[in-house]
């Protein structure tokens, strides 16, 4: 591979503009960051240490081993929402036990005692899906008070999946380990109740289907909460609980101890023993990357920064050229990388479904850089089968089995957001940049293309065109869709895993190409009927 020759001058206007307006975004996201990190008011926090308790994030980095990463996953989900919190009443991320990858799961339970709201419900079941995929060991450190009533119409009904999916990660040898560090009722106490190996801290765990007041309802039976659903109780009597801890350090310590004896995982690729740092400075993305997403920019320059030695293959660099295609490594793993250096044309489609065909004929792992308007419009586009082309790339994008990650770095519109992986089409992981935007098309062409459909009817009804409601409902429309196109309100409603710093994308894709690769893959020949 050949190192490439960058053409990046840092101090152009251009680039310091660049560099200027992304940090404004970047503090921004600092400071939703913070938000997404609240455990609770004061008073429940210091309730909680009289009894002894740790934090939901004290616990996830006592159980991770020393110096293990943790790529914490939707930290912003229901952001700008009416939820119980920024991030919903869990942590949730990929990290290191005992040397084995593990999906963590921790209630916040000093922030409404870790209820579950509708943004916490769908963030636990996407948090599921990635540790059945990819074979990943789950551990629950559990503290909820269960559903959030407000809220129940919207949990109920699908409530129930993350249950499901804890048996049927079983039914595949993907063990879910459950430490019970107070309440766990109702529907709740099946999270212990199904998992492979529970764990009970001695004098705090509660785990009953109907605590004392209910059964006092339900059946006139006067009851003590330990007596009804404590952790010796489900220790030495029901055998719900598989190990008595005597305090939290010890449920910790034996949740380690299950997580050291689990069976190693098979990886499918073991990275390079050394790895060589990208030659450019990995910073310099905040001033190639626009934050004004109509700027373009050489998707070459990024991907220089997030490779290996700076070096990658480029496939068909003289082909379809608003298309990038090559082979490279990222901290040590062999990976395919397609990234829009334009708007998508027939032979830069062709050229992708290829790529993406040879990345699944070599078993290689697929990088996309989401930087896309869509597809080329207009009569000689037509003819030249652009719909037949682009439903080509389409196709092998649908079809493709070899692990892939897709990382919005700028515009992410129509039906170049199918093409490049997005989120209907399963990507094993999905960040956004803080600059990126997500939408049928721009606020301004929405409201043209409205205005001018509206202007047609009126003149076939015969009608005059009032050209003040037209102003105003233009630049209504514009002020709509330009908030909900943005990378921050598309990650309160999940449609990505998290909003990235660009300076943090090299070590995301390489902790989760180590994720994507703990299990053995193979990719495909078979596609559905390519329209020739």
């Amino acid at each position: 591979m050949r190192l490439f020759q960058t053409q990046v001058n840092k101090h152009s206007e251009a680039y310091q503009k660049n560099y200027e307006e992304m940090s404004v975004l970047l503090n921004d996201l600092n400071l939703k960051m913070e938000k997404s990190r609240f455990q609770g008011k004061e008073k429940h926090i210091l309730k909680a240490r009289s009894k002894g308790k740790l934090l939901a994030r004290e616990r996830v980095e006592l159980l991770l081993d020393q110096d293990s990463p943790f790529l914490e996953l939707m930290p912003l989900v229901g952001l700008g929402g009416k939820g119980l919190g920024v991030g919903g009443t869990t942590v949730g991320g990929v990290g290191l036990v005992c040397g084995k990858l593990c999906m963590v799961i921790s209630n916040i339970g000093t922030l409404k005692g870790g209820a579950v709201d509708y943004a916490t419900l769908n963030k636990s079941l996407r948090l599921g899906e990635i540790a059945e995929k990819h074979h990943l060991p789950v551990v629950n450190l559990v503290e909820s008070a269960g559903a959030h009533l407000p809220e129940q119409e919207r949990i109920f009904n699908y409530g129930g999946a993350s249950f499901r999916d804890i048996t049927r990660r079983s039914k595949k040898g993907i063990p879910n380990i459950s430490v019970v560090f107070g309440n766990s009722t109702a529907g709740g106490a099946y999270v212990p109740g199904m998992s492979d190996y529970a764990i009970f801290v001695k004098d705090k765990a509660k785990v009953f289907l109907a605590g004392p007041p209910l059964v006092k309802m339900a059946t006139n039976e006067v009851v003590d909460d330990e007596s009804l659903g404590g952790a010796s109780m489900h220790s030495k009597v029901s055998g719900v609980s598989d190990y008595l801890a005597e305090d939290e350090y010890d449920a910790i310590r034996l949740a380690r101890e299950v997580v050291a004896q689990l069976k190693d995982a098979t990886p499918q690729q073991v990275p390079d023993t050394e790895v060589q740092e990208p030659v450019y400075d990995i910073d310099e993305l905040l001033g190639i990357v626009s934050a004004d997403i109509k700027v373009p920019y050489d998707a070459r320059e990024v991907i220089a920064r997030i490779v290996d030695g700076s070096e990658f293959s480029e496939f068909k660099p003289d082909y379809g050229n608003t298309l990038v295609t090559c082979f490279a490594k990222i901290h040590g793993y062999k990976v395919g990388i397609i990234a829009n250096n334009g708007v998508l044309f027939s032979e830069s489609a062709n050229k992708g479904a290829q790529f993406i065909q040879l990345c699944n004929q070599n078993n290689t792992p697929l990088i996309f850089l989401q930087n896309i308007t869509g597809f080329m419009v207009g009569k000689d586009y037509e003819e030249g089968g652009i719909i037949k082309n682009g439903a080509k790339l389409i196709n092998a994008v649908s079809n493709s089995e070899v692990p892939s990650i897709t990382l919005m770095v700028g515009a992410s519109f129509g039906a170049g957001n199918y093409a490049m992986n997005g989120r209907a089409y399963e990507p094993d992981f999905l960040f956004a940049y803080p600059n990126s935007k997500i939408a049928v098309m721009g606020g301004e062409q929405l409201a043209g293309v409205m205005e001018l459909i509206q202007r047609e009817a009126a003149q076939k009804a015969g009608l005059p065109y009032d050209e003040e409601q037209a102003k105003n409902l233009r630049a209504y429309m514009m002020a709509e869709v330009d908030k909900k196109s943005t990378a921050f309100y598309s990650t309160g409603q999940l449609w990505d895993d998290g909003i990235l710093d660009p300076r943090e994308s090299r070590n995301y894709l390489g902790f989760c190409l180590a994720i994507v690769n703990n299990k053995v893959y193979e990719g495909t020949s078979s596609y559905g009927v390519f329209r020739m």
